[in-house]
């Protein structure tokens, strides 16, 4: 096809002739919370915890929801994804990573909307969510999330709210699950779904300390950064062996944290190009 012949096609060519799905964007966000009144820097308890809003319009109005919206005409996903966690939790992330897309049929009573599902990870100093624009409320849920053979469980608590879901897993393939939901316990749409991906695919990867840092200051204690990988495994890990794994990923600085009644604890950081 000449450029001619191009071009006539494309003036010919009517786009309104076709149905087309709206797209939108949903953000899992992760952070690693420490007990109030308790220092992260040394032996707090380390609280892995996904962020939440309460709805404010329909459908699904008052239920929890992951942050998102409609992606407008001439933005990018991404630029989509970033806009829309501001506007409903007045917290802007550092980073956004896409992760799967969602698009079964029915996924959203308004019609053929497809979901295109990011996840970012927030440091504690940036944790002060609060409802905006169509979200009535915005609060950090602790996370528990087990497999048991096909069988999984989304557990999210957050003061006096308390939600459970349970799901199904279907199958995993290039790494990347798919649940189906048998109980959403009151999350709106398919968004236990979208958790419980993300979740699966998070901790597949913390092991391999990719994402481990995003969770963590710029210099941390190794005790710090077990706590992290522990927290989002759920479950404890030896230190000998947890340190010789991070060895090649991280590199003592001349400080110390000190404090607390504790003795000084050497601090690290990133390995520069690890």
């Amino acid at each position: 096809m000449n450029q001619s012949e191009e071009k006539n096609f494309l003036e010919k060519y009517k786009i309104g002739d076709y149905e087309r799905p709206s797209v939108a964007v949903d953000i899992v966000a992760f952070s690693i919370r420490s007990d109030e009144n308790e220092n992260y820097k040394r032996d707090s308890v380390q609280k892995f915890s996904l962020l939440l809003i309460k709805r404010g319009v329909h459908p699904y109005k008052c239920s929890w929801a992951l942050p998102g919206g409609f992606v407008r005409k001439g933005e990018t996903l991404e630029e989509c994804a970033k806009r829309e966690i501001t506007e409903e939790t007045g917290i802007t992330p550092n980073a956004l990573m896409p992760d799967a897309v969602f698009s079964s049929p029915g996924r959203d009573p308004r019609g053929w909307i497809i979901s295109n599902a990011f996840v970012s990870v927030m440091s504690e100093e940036n944790l002060n969510a609060s409802g905006g624009d169509d979200a009535s409320d915005a609060k950090w849920f602790d996370v528990e999330f087990t497999v048991n053979d096909s069988d999984a469980e989304l557990i999210l608590s957050s003061e006096e709210c308390f939600i459970t879901a349970k799901l199904r897993m279907k199958s995993v393939k290039f790494g990347y699950p798919h649940f189906e939901i048998i109980d959403s316990g009151g999350l709106a749409f398919d968004h236990a779904e979208i958790i419980a991906c993300a979740l699966y695919r998070l901790r597949s990867i913390i092991e391999n300390f990719d994402i481990i840092f995003d969770f963590l200051p710029e210099k941390f204690t190794l005790s710090a950064m077990q706590r992290v990988q522990e927290a989002i495994l759920n479950k404890p890990l030896l230190p000998a062996n947890f340190r010789r794994k991070a060895s090649p990923y991280i590199e003592e600085t001349d400080e110390y944290l000190t404090g607390a009644g504790h003795r000084p604890a050497k601090l690290f950081r990133r390995k520069q190009g690890g």
